[in-house]
């Protein structure tokens, strides 16, 4: 409900003049049980990026339950992600993207771990990997480092996207192009003694 009813007030009146007191009164809850749940209100715009990326997760994992292509279970997992980014005004995506890497810098900070799952990749590159889709070279670190990276090209170019770098072309269009150029350099590399 808090996320919900604070989408619909950014959307509306945009993030930065929405009060919490306004996510609240639009949920119909108390501020005490808006900060149980959020210590602040960056947090409930962090979790839309979540949202989104669970979206993507959900589609990935579909795919996998039968034949695929990574390049095509990567296309529709954008395309799901682009679908949920198209909803919201364009400076909330570019505001959840910062506050994603604002939430990635505290943990850091912290010493915390690092949430391994809370990538789009890791189920496919994984699994990929098992299937022998992936160079037969590639270790479970290069798996982890390569969802890392596919996941700082879609926020990247989420960001990009939002900012209208792309002109008439689509997020999952160029990123997906992207990751595949990046899959295809990964099993193209050399290794240095």
């Amino acid at each position: 409900m808090l996320v919900q009813a604070a989408m619909a007030l950014w959307r509306t009146k945009g993030y930065a003049t929405t009060t919490v007191a306004e996510i609240c009164t639009a949920a119909g809850v108390s501020k005490a049980l808006f900060y149980f749940y959020f210590p602040r209100k960056e947090d409930v715009l962090f979790q839309v990026g979540v949202m989104s990326t669970q979206a993507a997760q959900r589609t990935i994992h579909d795919l996998l339950a039968k034949p695929y292509e990574i390049t095509d279970v990567i296309a529709a997992a954008l395309a799901t992600f682009e679908r949920s980014m198209a909803r919201n005004p364009r400076e909330l995506v570019i505001e959840t993207i910062l506050e994603g890497y604002r939430h990635e810098h505290r943990i850091l900070a912290d010493g915390s771990p690092v949430d391994l799952d809370a990538d789009m990749f890791t189920e496919l590159f994984t699994r990929a990997r098992a299937d022998g889709k992936l160079g037969a070279d590639t270790s479970a670190e290069d798996v982890a480092h390569l969802a890392y990276l596919a996941q700082t090209l879609v926020s990247e170019g989420a960001r990009h996207w939002a900012a209208g770098a792309f002109g008439d072309r689509s997020f999952a269009e160029v990123v997906t192009a992207d990751i595949t150029m990046l899959i295809d350099g990964s099993q193209h590399r050399t290794t240095h003694p």
